[in-house]
């Protein structure tokens, strides 16, 4: 039954992503394709005092690529870059609800990576 939930977590927000789209004033953009997959994502954000004030996502890629990338934009707002910097997998498993396999750590791990660098150009 908890595998049913988790999954579910996750195809919520595969299918209907918090923060997808654009901004229209962003400050600040990154983004990062995995070439083995052709997972691909892009984040801006308007950092206002070293904090997220606002983020949103475009892109395409598996359902954990796209909900790790929804969560995060989620989790991200507000923080800082050094708060951003000090998350690891066990934070994006923590979000995502689920153990993230060898098989699936790029997908997952792809969207941080932007967020921590789109942060860091702060």
């Amino acid at each position: 039954m908890p595998e049913d939930v988790y999954r579910h977590h996750i195809l919520d927000h595969y299918r209907s992503p918090h923060n997808f789209g654009k901004l229209k004033k962003p400050t600040h953009r990154a983004g990062h394709e995995n070439i083995s997959c052709g997972d691909q994502v892009q984040f801006e954000a308007r950092i206002v005092k070293g904090k997220i004030a606002e983020i949103a996502f475009t892109g395409s890629g598996c359902a954990v690529s796209v909900a790790s990338a929804s969560l995060l934009s989620d989790h991200a707002l507000g923080k800082t870059h050094a708060a951003l910097k000090k998350l690891t997998k066990k934070d994006i498993e923590k979000l995502l609800k689920i153990p993230v396999s060898q098989a699936r750590e790029q997908c997952a791990m792809m969207p941080l990576t932007t967020i921590q660098e789109l942060a860091a150009l702060h």
